[in-house]
């Protein structure tokens, strides 16, 4: 534990505030950019400590990992609903995103830290380096906020 009192955790509204304090002062673009970074260097993190290695378990090994760390067992950044692949594209489901949460239906808001660290841990669990997107969101009509990650030099 970091904290002995307060715990591991701190208020989504604190992480929320930050993002549009930083928004504020950089620019919504170089915000995106170093909160999807941020967030991928966290994922290969997480993937680590995990020991997620995809030549040893299923996307739907990975997604249960993933989920129990990423969820209400664990850093409640979203929940993963499922990982799949279509052709050659990685789709992630997910759902309670913490940059979704509190948003009003039709904002423009992406997910970029959640995103990063999706991103990360793929990458490293697959071992490939990857280009990705946030392609549906629950703010417009999504039943999930979808992220899709292509393979680059494939």
């Amino acid at each position: 534990m970091l904290r002995p009192t307060l715990g591991d955790f701190s208020s989504i509204i604190c992480f929320k505030a930050a993002i549009v304090g930083m928004e504020d002062a950089l620019g919504e673009k170089a915000t995106a950019i170093a909160l999807t970074a941020a967030g991928r260097a966290r994922g290969k993190q997480v993937a680590n400590q995990l020991g997620l290695d995809a030549s040893t378990m299923s996307l739907d090994d990975v997604a249960n990992k993933l989920s129990y760390v990423l969820g209400k067992n664990g850093t409640r950044l979203c929940q993963i609903e499922k990982i799949i692949t279509e052709g050659d594209t990685v789709k992630v489901y997910t759902s309670e995103t913490l940059c979704s949460a509190g948003e009003p239906q039709g904002s423009e808001r992406k997910c970029t830290y959640t995103l990063g660290a999706v991103w990360g841990v793929l990458e490293q669990t697959l071992g490939q380096r990857l280009q990705g997107k946030h392609t549906e969101s629950v703010l417009r009509g999504g039943s999930y906020d979808v992220f899709e990650f292509n393979y680059l030099g494939k």
